[in-house]
């Protein structure tokens, strides 16, 4: 990864009020950046966007709905740019089960608007579409998922994720490549850090208890999952959309930036673990019942190791200290823009 790269580049980004996007859009800032966001309000309160000041030196930030095709295409050629990120979702597996015609019209139509308003705005080169783990089918084996597994899912989430997947390589084969618009899909694993408040997520529920003094119900305690730091997903992201640009159609394909083998932990093995830092929580198994969700999942990076020289820099260990210690600053009442900032300038040291 290059920051001279984006030294000025003109970075268009639906999302960036979110936990993702807001990482992402201070690191594009950090390295000098023009970065032009379009995104629903911040869907918590407190939320990242707010409290690290994502907005301060963004080029633009437009409040608004990816389903919205005909406003997502003004502001895309308002902000002409030659790199999209397409991060805009409804991204709880829960909240997809009490809202299914939401989640599809935001993921899967949101998608399809997306790649049509970069087909009518000249000067796009790249575009990197933000997909999730969850979008293969699960069989509940035990090796992580390749690039070319067969896309499905149970919950309406995880499916209509891999209806994204579908609905960009049709773009990708019949408009984007002919066009010569290199498009790619990343596909990340259980992301964690700090600013994250979202609902049913088992970090941020960790710390609302723990800052409540209430007691931790755990759902899906065996569950396995690739849980990883955002900051190394986002780091793919930035080195995909690179090579994307320097080298087009050989990258545009799907990629998959999960942890190493030892980093997919049972929901029990992160939790002890946050209990030993946190050592004020109680916790315990919920025992009602559950929306179904998949039980193990894994993801195999091979080719984002060996084609892009991209690999995790921060063990699980230290992504969850690292969680914590944002949290804890926040808590104190410290400048949350510098702690998120120098978060990122520390990581960014390691992939040099």
């Amino acid at each position: 990864m290059s920051p001279d790269f984006w030294r000025g580049k003109r970075v268009f980004m639906t999302g960036h009020t979110g936990f993702k996007g807001g990482w992402l859009s201070l690191w594009l800032q950090a390295m000098g950046a023009e970065v032009h966001g379009y995104a629903l309000d911040p869907p918590t309160e407190p939320n990242l966007f707010s409290v690290a000041e994502v907005g301060k030196d963004m080029a633009s930030s437009e409040i608004a709905d990816v389903r919205d095709a005909d406003k997502l295409c003004r502001a895309m050629q308002a902000a002409r740019p030659e790199v999209v990120f397409h991060l805009a979702a409804q991204s709880l597996v829960r909240h997809s089960y009490a809202q299914p015609a939401e989640t599809y019209a935001v993921n899967v139509m949101g998608t399809v608007h997306l790649l049509d308003a970069v087909l009518n705005t000249p000067g796009v080169k790249a575009v990197v579409n933000i997909t999730t783990d969850k979008c293969y089918e699960n069989r509940e084996w035990v090796w992580g998922y390749r690039e070319n597994e067969p896309m499905g899912g149970v919950d309406p989430y995880s499916s209509s994720k891999g209806c994204a997947e579908l609905v960009t390589s049709a773009y990708r084969r019949s408009f984007l490549e002919p066009a010569g618009i290199a498009l790619a899909s990343a596909r990340a694993g259980n992301v964690i850090g700090g600013g994250d408040w979202a609902a049913d997520r088992l970090i941020p529920d960790f710390l609302r208890a723990l800052d409540a003094d209430e007691i931790l119900k755990i759902r899906s305690l065996q569950a396995v999952r690739p849980w990883q730091h955002v900051l190394e997903p986002l780091a793919g992201y930035l080195m995909l959309a690179e090579r994307l640009c320097s080298d087009g159609a050989s990258f545009a394909e799907a990629w998959n930036f999960g942890p190493a083998d030892m980093d997919a932990r049972s929901v029990q093995w992160i939790v002890e673990r946050l209990a030993e830092i946190s050592k004020d929580i109680n916790w315990q198994c919920d025992e009602a019942p559950q929306p179904y969700e998949a039980n193990y999942l894994k993801l195999d990076s091979s080719k984002a190791r060996s084609q892009l020289g991209w690999h995790p820099r921060w063990k699980l260990v230290k992504a969850l200290d690292k969680t914590v210690e944002w949290h804890q600053a926040w808590r104190s009442g410290q400048d949350m823009r510098t702690t998120t900032l120098t978060q990122i300038a520390g990581y960014q040291t390691l992939c040099k």
